[in-house]
Formats: structure tokens, C-alpha cells, sequence
């Protein structure tokens, strides 16, 4: 049976020359189902939970074209793909809701260095130790979903050596997070935190993976994976997203895939080895050099992801969805946006130039799978 699963989807709204316009005030205010983030220049819209792909993909693009005809209302405004302010504007914060004291805080403590865009990935798992089992193994593997997604290897205009800008800059929060042992663990470390002011509320524990739910830390329903860039082109993001059901699918019919089974690594060892994989992903993705959970030898992500690749594919066939699996062998073949756009950039184009370029392709891609698939599942 195939588990349920939705996105969060940050995006930055501006024009077609790249520069990045706040207009969440207005947006939010206008459509029904869009949210504002603490800065006004991108703005968040989520998926309902699904089981199918054919629908999540229809409720990945709908909105989208929604809002994109609404800022053609407003002036020249469109979407933009990345996860950095690739040209300019990170010396400042634009304040979306100037009166909500949580964002004071966010502005003071973290300033631009949280104004970015990425994608959150939750899958439905309704039993609170089976998720904190699930969160366990994300976790340890999330750097490669890191690797599949990244996209803002520029900021201001220049390379900044990172194929992951967001992720190395982005202040995981708070400083150290186990591996949760079961539900009463997470409660409790929860608490802790709060009493301590590590974290100013529930929703205020910024890592790769966390457990989610109504009344978090002790009414719990989901993973939620945050570590991944905006993967702009949705069928490469039902791609890592089936990566990722197939994989908890897995661990689900095979408990033995629980990292605290390990024999190399100890559970505050595993937790060192992963913070060092998320660096090394973020600096450069699917060719990072990684250290492998489970019997600590070093691995490309692309190779370990492929390793995963063939693991669960049999899984995915069987569940009837490998066919969204199966561009995940694109990605590994071409690489990633951040790779795809630093390739432009060695070839010659500037920043402006690669991000128009790809402003136009998200948009053409967009419509083309509305049109082609979207509309014929309607019909």
C-alpha cells in the first residue's frame, strides 16, 4: 500500500531578468492557500497529503500556475528557480509581516541567512516509534537527497564554491541533534530544549529530518525531510520522492535497516559521520565524497544513491510507481541544477544570464506538463 506524501514549496517571486521582488503581502492576501515566510520575497504553498503521483504532480503544478497568472496581474513578475538570492539583495531582510514577534527574532538572530528557497517532503507514518525509526534512517542518508536537489551554488551574483549555498549557510538549529531512540526520547529531548531556549518553540528544530505531526513533540503523523534545495522541475522531485517512500517502504518490511543496529558506528559516532556528509554535500553534491553508515567505507553520493537505486526498485515495481522513480538515473547522468548551471558558468555565461535561462525553462516546462498530463487526468 502506498504511503501518503505531500511537499512545502518555497519559492521566490521576481522578474524575468532574475531580480528577486518581495510580493508574499499581496499574494497571501489574494490567493487562497499560500503562505508568507518571514521575508517577503519568496512564499510557501503546500500539497495535501496524496497517496497517487499523478495527482501530486497536479497538486504540485496547479498552484503554481495559479500564481503565476496572478503576478502577471501584478506587473512583469514570474517564479524563480534556486535556493539563494542568486544576484543580489542577501545585506537585508524585507519583513513580510512586520508585527509577529517569532520573526523578530528570526531576523535578529539569523538575518538574511534563512531568506531561501527549498522544498519540504513529508510522508505519512501513523505509528510514533515506526517514525521515529524512519527518521532515524533519513537522517543518516539525508545527504543524498541533498545531493539529487541541489540548486543555489551562487549567491550575489558569484560561485561561492558550494553546489549547496543554502544548506552550508542555513543555521541548523539546535546546534546537536541525536538520533532519536524512540518517541519518548524525542518527547523528552523536545522538552529539554524548550526549558533550555535552544528552541523557541516546537517549530523551531531546523534540521535534515524531523518528525512532524498535530501537536509535535507528542501528537505525531510524518517525516519530514528538509534538507533538500527547490527542485524547480516537478518530475524530478516525484523522483526523489519515490526514492524516498521506496526506502522507508523498505526499512518498514526490513527493520534490520535501523542505523542503531550498526555495528560500525555508535549512535553519537553516526550522528558526527552524517553532519560530515551534509558538508561535504553541500560543498559538492552528487560528487561528494561521502562515509557510508553502515560499514564506514568512502563512497560518491552518486554511487551510493545508485546502490540505493537497485535496493529499491523492486519495491517500487511491485507498489506500481517505479515509472516516477526511474528519472532519478537523469539526474545522476546530467547532474543536479547547481551542476547543470556551473557548467553554463565555466562555459562563459554570467549569473543574470544562466538564472534567465533557467527562469524560462521552468516556466515552458511547466505549462508543457500541465498541458500534456494534468489536463488528460482531468479528462
Amino acid at each position: 500500500m502506498l504511503l501518503s506524501k505531500g511537499f512545502e514549496i518555497e519559492m521566490y517571486t521576481g522578474t524575468p531578468q532574475g531580480e528577486i521582488v518581495g510580493l508574499s503581502d499581496q499574494i497571501v492576501a489574494s490567493l487562497d492557500g499560500f503562505m508568507r515566510e518571514p521575508d517577503s520575497r519568496n512564499v510557501e504553498y503546500t500539497t495535501a497529503p496524496l497517496c497517487c503521483y499523478d495527482r501530486l504532480l497536479c497538486a504540485l503544478l496547479r498552484p503554481r500556475q495559479q500564481l503565476r497568472t496572478y503576478l502577471k496581474r501584478l506587473g512583469n513578475y514570474t517564479l524563480i528557480p534556486g535556493s539563494t538570492l542568486s544576484l543580489e539583495g542577501s545585506d537585508r531582510f524585507y519583513r513580510s509581516d512586520p508585527q509577529n514577534p517569532y520573526h523578530d527574532y528570526i531576523e535578529q538572530t539569523y538575518g538574511s541567512k534563512v531568506v531561501t528557497a527549498s522544498v519540504h517532503i513529508n510522508v505519512g507514518i501513523s505509528d510514533p516509534d515506526k517514525l521515529i525509526q524512519a527518521c532515524r534512517l533519513i537522517r543518516v542518508e539525508a545527504p543524498l537527497y541533498l545531493a539529487l536537489s541541489a540548486s543555489s551554488p551562487f549567491l550575489n551574483a558569484q560561485p561561492t564554491g558550494y553546489h549547496s549555498t543554502r544548506w552550508a549557510i542555513f543555521p541548523k538549529t539546535p546546534a546537536h541533534v541525536p538520533l532519536f531512540e524512540s518517541h519518548a526520547h524525542f518527547i523528552n529531548w523536545t522538552e529539554d530544549q524548550l526549558a533550555a531556549g535552544t528552541m523557541r518553540n516546537v517549530r523551531h528544530l531546523w534540521s535534515s529530518v524531523r518528525p512532524n505531526g498535530n501537536r509535535r513533540p507528542y501528537d505525531l503523523n510524518r517525516l519530514e525531510l528538509r534538507i533538500c534545495d527547490l527542485m524547480a522541475d516537478p518530475i524530478a522531485l516525484l523522483a526523489v520522492m519515490a526514492l524516498l517512500e521506496a526506502r522507508i517502504t523498505q526499512l518498514l518490511e526490513n527493520p534490520s535497516l535501523d542505523p542503531l543496529q550498526s555495528h560500525t558506528f555508535s549512535a553519537d559516532d553516526l550522528v558526527a559521520v552524517t553532519d560530515a556528509n551534509e558538508v561535504a554535500a553541500a560543498k559538492s553534491s552528487l560528487d561528494a565524497e561521502l562515509t557510508h553508515w553502515q560499514d564506514g567505507r568512502t563512497i560518491l553520493a552518486r554511487d551510493w544513491i545508485d546502490e540505493i537505486y537497485q535496493a529499491v526498485f523492486p519495491i517500487a515495481k511491485q507498489q506500481g510507481f517505479s515509472c516516477f522513480l526511474s528519472p532519478l538515473k537523469k539526474i545522476l547522468r546530467q547532474g543536479n541544477s547547481a551542476q547543470q548551471w556551473l557548467q553554463l558558468s565555466a562555459e562563459g555565461l554570467d549569473t543574470r544570464q544562466i538564472m534567465v535561462q533557467a527562469i524560462q525553462g521552468m516556466n515552458e516546462q511547466e505549462w508543457e506538463l500541465e498541458d500534456n498530463l494534468c489536463q488528460a487526468l482531468v479528462a
